[in-house]
């Protein structure tokens, strides 16, 4: 009986995980749909010298390095070839096939993004409100990894699922993310520019994403802009420390879900507009927030889970 129970347990968690992994894997797909046309092959290494802008010397130095590779290469067959790599990540996440070894292929290529294409997620001066898209993508393939092939329950007190440990460093890694994105928006330049982040999410928009964001730009003028970047500031330093300390679980990892999904609805504009050789933080990357959503949802699963084990061992 216990063994039945244990094993329909182990069953839905690997389900709920597996949903996860799936969307995570819907999204990585519509990036490459998006992609995979010749506006963004025949700018790919435009994408990279526009990163070069601001940056300080020694990345500007490591750009020029990584310039220098992808024109030997050529830069259309390097394109395409992450066209390529990014269809089969995708073929991966969605069907579950060699999904580990991809996700650790993953995950070094969301960072050799991140450090190209991505400029490191710089330039870092005032104004800037995260570190880039990439890094977050790479975290997400780190949740991937940490979910075993198989969940098992050992019977005993002492006794917890494996890849347990692992998750927990998704939380620390995830809660140091978090801690940096609200460095900056303790800056000043944040709490004077919130409303032109706004403002900027509007162009290009369909009228109803428009009147969306509309909304919530006449209720930060109503409260005024010091107020609503004292709120953004201090709801991101809650939510590091809560990742970081492992507190407030049950309330904070909700909170993070919702409020990443009010910033990729407003600030990202529902990651739009859409449009095909886009290569930005928006239309190909679909933008940002939403992959924090998809790392607070294994999380979340994770905290489940955890949750009703010990209560079924205290029982």
């Amino acid at each position: 009986m216990f063994e039945d129970r244990s094993s329909r347990y182990s069953g839905n968690q690997e389900l709920a995980f597996a949903g996860a992994r799936i969307l995570f894997g819907v999204i990585w797909l519509i990036n490459t749909i998006l992609e995979a046309n010749n506006r963004y092959v025949g700018h790919f290494l435009t994408s990279i010298v526009k990163r070069l802008k601001d940056q300080p010397y020694v990345v500007q130095a490591f750009l020029h390095s990584v310039i220098h590779v992808v024109t030997v290469l050529g830069p259309r067959h390097v394109a395409i070839g992450t066209v390529v790599l990014d269809g089969l990540l995708a073929i991966s996440l969605i069907t579950g096939f060699a999904v580990r070894p991809m996700a650790r292929l993953g995950i070094l290529y969301s960072l050799a993004l991140w450090a190209t294409v991505g400029g490191l997620g710089g330039p870092y001066q005032p104004g800037a409100t995260d570190p880039g898209t990439a890094i977050v993508y790479a975290l997400v393939f780190l949740a991937v990894l940490s979910v075993p092939s198989e969940q098992r329950l050992a019977i005993g007190p002492a006794s917890q699922p494996t890849g347990t440990g692992r998750i927990e460093v998704v939380r620390i890694l995830f809660g140091l993310l978090w801690a940096f994105d609200a460095f900056w928006k303790w800056q000043p330049a944040f709490f004077e520019h919130s409303l032109p982040y706004l403002q900027q999410s509007e162009v290009g928009q369909p009228a109803w994403i428009v009147a969306y964001i509309g909304f919530f730009i006449s209720a930060i003028r109503f409260v005024g802009p010091v107020v609503f970047g004292l709120f953004a500031a201090v709801i991101e330093t809650v939510l590091a420390a809560s990742l970081l300390l492992k507190r407030w679980q049950q309330w904070f990892l909700p909170i993070g879900f919702l409020y990443s999904f009010g910033i990729w609805t407003t600030a990202e504009g529902w990651g739009g507009p859409y449009l095909l050789g886009s290569t930005a933080n928006r239309g190909d990357m679909l933008g940002t927030t939403n992959i924090y959503m998809v790392v607070y949802l294994y999380l979340m699963i994770a905290y489940l889970f955890d949750r009703r084990r010990h209560k079924r061992m205290a029982n």
